[in-house]
């Protein structure tokens, strides 16, 4: 661990959805001296999404569903474009995104790769998330997907193109969305 940091005290502030822990700690500047400091740091497991692509018709799969944080925050309907995606819980990074990737769109995808892997709000949420990518084709369907329980998934299928242009245009807001389309742009439908 960092001798820089030193963890003073945590507290649980919230355990109903995840976890939202209050940590106060000591951090050693560049000066040699010591700030205290307080942050909160919202924990929710780390998960994984994937970008389905079909290279020969140049198409993707994603999916539209209602996230009510970005509701709040002023998207007017609620609903994101996205890539499919979700939480690791016990399963390896490639186990989880291949369970997501079916419950989400009712696609079974063999090959899937592993192309980076970030922290998407590091200031205070602590997930890592698992990017990945997979080449889909229709005999890969095996049900309708939408999710489970009490999820409500459309899967979209988009021409690549249109669905960069949305990420232009306002259509697709999504980061981890974002980023794979623009990894796809660069290494898998580049001229």
């Amino acid at each position: 661990m960092n001798p820089d940091i030193e963890i003073v005290k945590t507290e649980v502030l919230s355990d109903n959805w995840y976890v939202l822990r209050n940590v106060h700690y000591r951090m050693r500047k560049a000066d040699g001296s010591w700030a205290e400091r307080t942050r909160e740091a919202y924990d929710r497991g780390n998960g994984a999404t994937i970008l389905l692509y079909d290279r020969a018709r140049r198409t993707v799969l994603l999916t539209r569903q209602f996230r009510l944080p970005t509701y709040v925050n002023g998207n007017a309907t609620g609903m994101l474009i996205e890539t499919c995606a979700g939480l690791l819980d016990a399963d390896s990074p490639e186990d989880a995104i291949r369970r997501e990737t079916r419950e989400e769109t009712g696609y079974d995808v063999r090959n899937v790769r592993k192309v980076f892997e970030a922290y998407m709000s590091p200031g205070s949420v602590t997930e890592i998330l698992h990017f990945f990518v997979a080449e889909y084709a229709a005999a890969d369907r095996v049900d309708a997907g939408g999710g489970i329980d009490d999820e409500d998934i459309e899967v979209l299928e988009m021409s690549f193109d249109e669905a960069l242009a949305a990420t232009g245009d306002g259509r697709i807001r999504d980061a981890k969305t974002i980023m794979l389309l623009q990894y796809a742009a660069l290494k898998i439908f580049a001229a």
